[in-house]
């Protein structure tokens, strides 16, 4: 058996994913076998099927170990409780949390559109000095792990709204110095609405899947109403890459 060349490990549990069909028998021998690999490690399991529905989860199967979805991850000096299979998250972006909290200015407002389990926030509150973290998230499973996240790492600069963004950003009533939207595949939909709560000169971390040939002419689409730079986040399939549009706000009026 071949095992998997790509994997995540959450906390201290392996996902793994293959498009091969595997028997319980050749499952229960790649479990062994990253096991032996991974010492740190005390659960194997599978994902299976795709990220679907409107909080972007994906089932798995344990394989190997206890039987439990829940861990706590470590990152960036934090940590983040979630399940693996109820909420969306993804330790392959932690460099990508960390370059953006390194940005943020001294008492500078920010807003997380599509939370989650709040690793940008915790990240933003060890790494930087803003004055204000908020975050919105419509999975309640999600938003209950980012509450008690928040009391995990003892932070006091993190405010939390359960709900639909395009519902609860306009009861909050204010307008943010940076806004943060690290959904790829639904961003774009939501950045009209992201810059009517974004100052002057604020800045939009908007997130998308593009392939790399197409890099240039994305940038130019933005770049007559910010100042645009493009950050590869990680490969999505080949030659597609998650990527990071940091937008700077140019002029006051929206597209």
């Amino acid at each position: 058996m071949k095992l998997p060349h790509s994997y995540d490990i959450i906390g201290d549990i392996l996902v793994f994913e293959t498009k091969e069909k595997l028997t319980n028998k050749q499952e229960k021998q790649i479990a062994k076998e990253l096991l032996k690999i991974n010492k740190n490690v005390k659960i194997i399991a599978k994902r299976a099927e795709i990220h679907k529905g409107k909080y972007r989860t994906r089932k798995i199967k344990i394989i190997s170990g206890e039987n439990r979805k829940e861990t706590i991850h470590k990152e960036s000096g934090i940590k983040i409780k979630l399940d693996v299979e109820k909420c969306y998250f993804s330790p392959r972006s932690s460099q990508e949390r960390l370059r953006i909290s390194k940005l943020i200015k001294k008492n500078e407002s920010v807003l997380v559109m599509f939370s989650g389990v709040s690793p940008f926030h915790l990240v933003i509150a060890r790494h930087s000095k803003a004055k204000e973290i908020y975050g919105i998230e419509i999975n309640p499973v999600a938003h209950k792990y980012a509450m008690e996240n928040i009391r995990i790492n003892k932070f006091t600069n993190i405010f939390l709204v359960k709900g639909d963004v395009k519902k609860e950003l306009p009861k909050l009533k204010q307008k943010f110095d940076r806004i943060i939207m690290p959904l790829p595949k639904t961003s774009e939909s939501y950045l009209n609405l992201a810059l009517k709560y974004l100052k002057n000169k604020g800045t939009i971390h908007l997130y998308l899947f593009s392939d790399e040939k197409d890099f240039s002419e994305l940038k130019k689409s933005y770049s007559r109403k910010f100042k645009v730079k493009l950050t590869k986040c990680g490969v999505y399939a080949p030659r597609v890459y998650r990527v990071c549009l940091d937008l700077k706000r140019k002029v006051l009026n929206i597209l």
